[in-house]
């Protein structure tokens, strides 16, 4: 599996990064930083605590890293529960925590298969 056909699995921009992080190099290593990213798992556990604070910042955190990453999904649903929860709670909310946790995963197991198809870490 190429960056590209990661990309394409995770429903990311490869172009849009590249344009941005200039070589595949270096889209690579930070595509592969994002698999030890703690914000999903803070999210994860704010919400459960009822942290709507600590959701909201973490929710920004895992937006603004797939902006810059340009995974494209990830990013939309990120970006539309940060803004649910930044006054927080929502009723709003509570939908598209299901959607970002699938988006989540998607962008995981793309991530882990480029990966283990290419003997990095």
């Amino acid at each position: 599996m190429s960056l590209q056909s990661c990309y394409i699995a995770l429903e990311g921009d490869y172009n849009d990064v590249i344009g941005r992080l200039r070589t595949e190099r270096l889209v690579q290593k930070f595509v592969l930083k994002f698999l030890n990213d703690p914000s999903f798992d803070l999210l994860c556990k704010s919400l459960e605590e009822k942290d709507y604070g600590e959701a909201f910042r973490a929710s920004h955190t895992i937006k603004g890293v797939c902006q810059n990453l340009s995974f494209t999904k990830l990013y939309q649903s990120s970006h539309a529960l940060t803004e649910a929860l930044r006054n927080g709670w929502s009723p709003e909310a509570e939908g598209l925590i299901g959607q970002v946790k699938a988006d989540y995963q998607q962008t995981v197991d793309a991530i882990q298969a480029f990966q283990a198809e290419n003997g990095v870490v």
